[in-house]
């Protein structure tokens, strides 16, 4: 006897076993020795395609002090328009405007993926690079020509779509302004202390705070600013002059930063946490600021002039 089949039954099936497959695979496997996000951090296909994001990677291959709970994907949100498309590039494909900037911005990085976006029309809109710096990931968007336009803002799977882009305890914890990274003077460890006044003894320390692999990020001034990074045994990584002539440092609370430099800062790090900031005057007044930020467990310096028109950015961890 002949067994019915009843296709419509069966097609339906299959299609929503389909859609199961492609929502599994969106949680890539991690960088690195750690393992694929589990299950339960999946995300959906609708909230990625709502977001513009691309899977990068995996949270327990990102350097952090703070323990957080589970293996989670991570995104790069606002890569790419409603209806457009990502496409896998090799570097050499890539304008060569996007390896000049980023030897110049970020020297010794190690390239990761690239990816070309077009929009509904398929016209090349955009190019998102990430590379590894520092032991962390680093999302950065270019025109079609090459040009920088801002570092992407990253996100765990779990927080994908959310109002806050970040959960308590989660890789991007200080989002919520709480500023666990930052520390008193007195509280630098003695080795990190003597390591920093031996090697620069004329240095003022002004600003002290803990990067996500443990080390320790000295904001000290001599003439100019400059930042120092020391393991917690006090062996010095590296010590950056932030750009700028020598001036009077005075702090600055974020608030009290021109209008200006606030739009620059979300526009070109979308979720960056704010750390420090000085104002540089000289004999006629102010005539720049410095401000450090964290943006996806990254920290910089970026100078700005009197006006708070942008003048230049430098990675100090």
């Amino acid at each position: 006897m002949k067994t019915k089949i009843n296709y419509p039954i069966l097609i339906l099936a299959l299609i929503a076993s389909a859609l199961t497959a492609c929502k599994k695979d969106l949680s890539i496997k991690a960088v690195g020795n750690s393992t694929a996000a589990t299950p339960s951090t999946t995300v959906s296909a609708s909230t990625v395609l709502s977001t513009g994001s691309i899977a990068i990677g995996s949270t327990r291959s990102l350097a952090t002090t703070t323990p957080f709970a589970a293996n989670d994907s991570i995104y790069l949100k606002n890569c790419f328009p409603p209806k457009g498309k990502k496409d896998s590039v090799a570097f050499s494909a890539l304008p060569a405007a996007i390896g000049t900037y980023l030897t110049a911005n970020y020297a010794g990085y190690t390239f990761t993926k690239a990816f070309s976006i077009t929009d509904s029309t398929k016209t090349l809109i955009n190019y998102i690079v990430v590379i590894n710096y520092n032991g962390n990931l680093i999302g950065l968007k270019f025109t079609a020509a090459g040009v920088f336009v801002n570092v992407l803002e990253q996100c765990a799977g779990a927080d994908l779509g959310g109002p806050a882009g970040f959960h308590p305890g989660g890789p991007f914890d200080n989002r919520g302004g709480a500023h666990p990274d930052t520390i008193a003077l007195s509280a630098i460890p003695a080795a990190v202390n003597a390591a920093f006044v031996a090697a620069y003894p004329t240095d003022t320390l002004l600003h002290a705070g803990i990067a996500p692999d443990g080390t320790y990020l000295l904001i000290s001034k001599n003439k100019t600013l400059f930042a120092t990074d020391i393991t917690p045994t006090g062996t010095v990584i590296n010590h950056v002059q932030i750009p700028g002539p020598p001036a009077v440092h005075t702090a600055v609370l974020q608030a009290n930063l021109p209008t200006s430099v606030t739009i620059y800062l979300t526009t070109t790090y979308p979720g960056y946490v704010f750390d420090k900031a000085f104002s540089a005057s000289n004999k006629s007044g102010i005539i720049g600021y410095e401000v450090f930020i964290t943006s996806n467990n990254t920290k910089y310096a970026v100078t700005f002039d009197t006006t708070g028109t942008f003048v230049k950015a430098v990675v100090v961890r």
